[in-house]
């Protein structure tokens, strides 16, 4: 089947299409463990964002579960692909012009590089929300982590299932941090890249 694709070109371009935007268009990739504040993060760094007329999307783990990828569960495998998809659509929004924030817990390292490979590594910036299981757990937002305790959920993240931590993130927060500085840390690291060089 594959050999019957051709896929077409358009006249307008990435390049056209960020030119128009004023900003560059990268993956800003969100992992850490449920609970550990990535969303929430995202949604200010979002705002920010909005304020300076930077087009922005999230994509939210949670979100993409409801609808694209609600035809998968939480084995090994099914992760893996959750992941797979989220690199895919990320690449289409880069391509769009946007700047995508995507915000999942992704505990494989080798995942997390494939979607570093499928957006290419220039387009990737990895931000570990680095909260401990013990933070999360007494925040418990969800409710997840009591019911992964009494055996209710399994291949629970942190619990019954790994996480395996960013060795070298682009940029690290944690629960020591507010909201502010989070966002604050982040911006600084990508205030550079948000400019066109062309």
């Amino acid at each position: 089947m594959n050999n019957n694709l051709f896929p077409s070109v358009f006249t307008l371009s990435k390049k056209e299409r960020i030119l128009l935007n004023g900003h560059n268009s990268f993956l800003v990739f969100f992992t850490g463990l449920s609970g550990a504040g990535k969303s929430t993060i995202a949604n200010s760094l979002e705002e920010r964002l909005y304020k300076e007329k930077i087009r922005t999307y999230i994509l939210d783990g949670d979100n993409v579960r409801t609808g694209i990828n609600k035809d998968l569960g939480f084995s090994p495998e099914d992760r893996s692909e959750n992941s797979r998809r989220i690199g895919e659509i990320s690449k289409l929004f880069i391509d769009a012009g946007f700047v995508v924030l995507a915000t999942f817990i992704a505990p494989y390292k080798s995942d997390r590089e494939r979607i570093k490979q499928t957006v290419n590594s220039e387009n990737f910036i990895e931000v570990f929300v680095n909260t401990s299981l013990e933070v999360c757990e007494q925040r418990d937002i969800k409710g997840i982590y009591k019911k992964a305790r009494t055996g209710e959920i399994k291949n629970m993240t942190g619990i019954s299932a790994p996480y395996e931590t960013p060795e070298n993130p682009d940029i690290k927060v944690s629960h020591l941090n507010t909201i502010e500085e989070s966002v604050n840390i982040i911006y600084a690291k990508i205030a550079e890249k948000l400019k066109l060089k062309i």
